[in-house]
């Protein structure tokens, strides 16, 4: 069960409008917990079950980042515009408006776990823990796994892939049938997803451009501006304590996670069993438990 949100709004940044929910009441309670969700480009909807952690006596703070669901959408704006800098803006913003920047914690979940990575580095003050949730430490190396992943892929599903990708036909019938069937396997496990899935599902359909301009047609084919995206040499900046998540059938594979485990002086990493990319939907009870332990550990 999705708690229902306590309330909800936006923020002015720049010439446009963050829109955010908060579950629970900010400035009651424990430190609050902002969650930052993937994409690029998705929406807020399918990290919802997080929300969970506000029975906690925790605040949770979702948003849906420029470009996506009940954020201004800029449909006109070519690749150049959209940037790590700006989302990290974004973020700094968000915090600012709120009046939670002096003390908070975050949680990034795949995409959101690059933007809190290089928020992590920037060391902000009022940054008490990062959690990275199914994130890779270098595009390079998300590319390279998904490449072996797929070869796991039965031969009919490969052949499709490999052939509409050449022909630049990924948005044919049986590409998309066979991307499912990689998705189902390494993105969500919890068959037919639920509905908050199909939600974010659904707003990347209606308006994908800042999944095209920065990531690609899908999860395993990185054609866009974060093709060469890396902070490997740069985590051992990040000094809040960490923790990092992932599945063991995670598109984030362990070799995508092993350079914030390596780099990070402090820092934990915890694999669910029976998971890929969304832990919280297919093992929620434990994934709430881990990461409010691990909150509660940091509040001080």
């Amino acid at each position: 069960m999705i708690p229902e949100a306590t309330s909800s709004g936006t923020v002015r940044f720049r010439d446009w409008e963050t829109w955010y929910r908060v579950t629970g009441k900010l400035g009651e309670g424990k430190t609050p917990l902002v969650v930052v969700h993937g994409g690029p480009g998705c929406t807020h909807d399918y990290t919802l079950a997080i929300a969970a952690i506000a029975a906690t006596g925790r605040p949770v703070v979702h948003y849906d980042q420029l470009g996506g669901g009940n954020s201004t959408h800029l449909r006109d704006k070519g690749a150049d515009f959209w940037t790590v800098d700006l989302f990290l803006a974004e973020l700094d913003n968000l915090l600012e408006k709120l009046g939670i920047k002096e003390s908070y914690h975050l949680l990034g979940q795949s995409w959101g776990g690059i933007l809190g990575a290089e928020h992590g580095i920037r060391r902000p003050a009022g940054l008490r823990s990062l959690t990275i949730s199914n994130s890779p430490a270098s595009m390079e190396l998300w590319t390279a796994e998904a490449l072996r992943l797929r070869a796991d892929l039965p031969a009919e599903v490969r052949g499709a892939l490999e052939r509409h990708e050449a022909d630049g036909t990924t948005d044919d019938p049986e590409y998309l049938a066979a991307t499912q069937t990689y998705y189902d396997e390494h993105v969500c496990r919890v068959i037919p997803n639920p509905p908050e899935v199909l939600r974010t599902t659904e707003c990347l359909l209606d308006d994908n451009t800042v999944y095209l301009a920065m990531n690609g047609p899908n999860e395993f084919f990185v054609i866009g501006t974060l093709r060469e995206w890396s902070v490997v040499d740069k985590v051992h900046a990040i000094s809040a304590p960490t923790l990092l998540l992932s599945g063991r059938h995670d598109e984030a594979t362990p070799a995508t996670v092993q350079p914030f485990f390596d780099g990070i002086p402090d820092v934990k990493w915890e694999i669910f069993e029976s998971s890929s990319h969304m832990p919280f939907v297919e093992e929620p009870d434990r994934y709430m438990a881990v990461v409010s332990q691990f909150l509660a550990e940091n509040d001080a």
